[in-house]
């Protein structure tokens, strides 16, 4: 069994700009990475398999209609009372942040990039193993 470095000390920077209420780094298959404090870890998780599905359905769009090798940098969703915010946030690993309606949005996508490229090298999800085929993917 692995473990995961507790990164809530890295959100804490972008959980203090307002409005913003949680901070998820989140993996490709949807495991959650880290999280800021203040979220449950149910919720964390919740929203990391969501986050899995809207990138998988992102990349399937960019690649569709983006062309050959064409990646998704971001998507934000509005929904009542706030947006989510994801990006890439290293190889295999995304960061997603969840806001409340009256946020600043260009501050926060700005604070998730300074964030990403701060401390990319923190955020990458290797690509599991399925040790039961093994080891192959």
């Amino acid at each position: 069994m692995t473990t995961t470095p507790d990164l809530g000390w890295l959100l804490a920077d972008i959980v203090s700009v307002p409005e913003v209420r949680h901070a998820v780094v989140v993996s490709n298959d949807g495991l959650e990475i880290g999280r800021s404090a203040g979220i449950l870890r149910e919720d964390a998780e919740r929203l990391a398999a969501a986050c899995s599905g809207l990138q998988s359905l992102a990349r399937g769009v960019a690649q569709g209609f983006g062309g050959h090798g064409s990646a998704t940098r971001q998507i934000i969703i509005e929904y009542g009372g706030g947006y989510l915010f994801i990006v890439a946030a290293g190889a295999g690993a995304h960061l997603a942040v969840v806001t409340g309606e009256a946020v600043d949005a260009g501050l926060v996508a700005y604070q998730m990039q300074v964030l990403v490229e701060r401390i990319g090298t923190h955020l990458t999800s290797p690509p599991r193993v399925d040790h039961a085929a093994g080891g192959q993917r």
